[in-house]
This record gives C-alpha cells, sequence and structure tokens, in this order.
C-alpha cells in the first residue's frame, strides 16, 4: 500500500512525466515475463537490449501517444457515465486504434520483424472489452496505468512472438 500511495503522490506531482515512465515500465515488465517465464532464458540469457527497446517503445511513443489522446478524448467527450465510456471506446476504437496501430505496427515490425497482421488479429479481439471498462470505471490519471497494466500481458505475447527463432 505504502508503494501505490508513493505512486498517487507522484502521479498527483507529475501526471505526465508519471505516466510516460508507468508505460516504459510496463512495456519492459511485459518483455521481462517475456524471456524469463515464458521463454525461460535465465538471467545470464536475457537480452537486455531487447528489454531496453520495449521500455524505449512505451516511454517515447506509446506513454506520450496514448496518454495525449486520453486527454484529447476526455476533453472531446467529458463525463464518465455508462453512455460516456461508450461513446469513448467507439471513437477510441473506431477512430483512435486504427490510426495508433498503424503507427506502433510497422514501428514493432521495423524493430522486431514482426507480422503486423497477427498482431492486428490479436488487438481487435482484446482491447475494445477492455477499452470499454478502462472508460467508464477508471479515472482518466490512471486509465494510461490500466491500459499499461493489461498490455503487459500483450507485451509479453509481442516480445515472446518478436523474438522466437
Amino acid at each position: 500500500m505504502a508503494l501505490w500511495r508513493a505512486y498517487q503522490r507522484a502521479l498527483a506531482a507529475h501526471p505526465w512525466k508519471v505516466q510516460v515512465l508507468t508505460a516504459g515500465s510496463l512495456m519492459g515488465l511485459g518483455d521481462i515475463i517475456s524471456q524469463q517465464l515464458v521463454e525461460r532464458r535465465g538471467l545470464q540469457e536475457h537480452q537486455r537490449g531487447r528489454t531496453l527497446t520495449m521500455v524505449s517503445l512505451g516511454c517515447g511513443f506509446v506513454g506520450p501517444v496514448v496518454g495525449g489522446w486520453y486527454k484529447v478524448l476526455d476533453r472531446f467527450i467529458p463525463g464518465t457515465t455508462k453512455v460516456d465510456a461508450l461513446k469513448k471506446m467507439l471513437l477510441d476504437q473506431g477512430g483512435f486504434a486504427p490510426c495508433f496501430l498503424g503507427c506502433f505496427l510497422p514501428l514493432v515490425g521495423a524493430l522486431n520483424g514482426l507480422s503486423a497482421q497477427d498482431n492486428w488479429a490479436k488487438l481487435q479481439r482484446l482491447w475494445p472489452a477492455v477499452q470499454l471498462a478502462n472508460f467508464y470505471l477508471v479515472p482518466l490519471h490512471y486509465r494510461l496505468a490500466v491500459v499499461q497494466c493489461v498490455a503487459v500481458i500483450w507485451n509479453s505475447y509481442l516480445s515472446w512472438k518478436a523474438h522466437r527463432l
């Protein structure tokens, strides 16, 4: 609980920095989980550069882009009712997600050699439900962290898929 309170204080004092660092940290965690629990590389065989790439993607691209989008979306559709959450999810999935994925997947593909087509199919099944709950249940300043926590699983899969021999 002390760690959670410290996170909340940091988030209140420096929301943008903390959200971006959270995104990068959780993307890195996804890669660590992939390498250690899925691929069972062990600490000696852990590819630090690969983890750093995922952290960099989180801090340099995912955090700023998604965090900025959430701010714009909350100004465009203020409120937290069920209808507001549904509107946000529809706009997010219908407008933002295709644009974001159109940038993110080629970037990941360029860095890791992944198939954008495979990633797109997986994301289409997962994200609408996550986003509906996120927009309905989660206050704005926690949304990026919630999505990134869910994304740890996705990032683990991406990292595993990207680095499978």
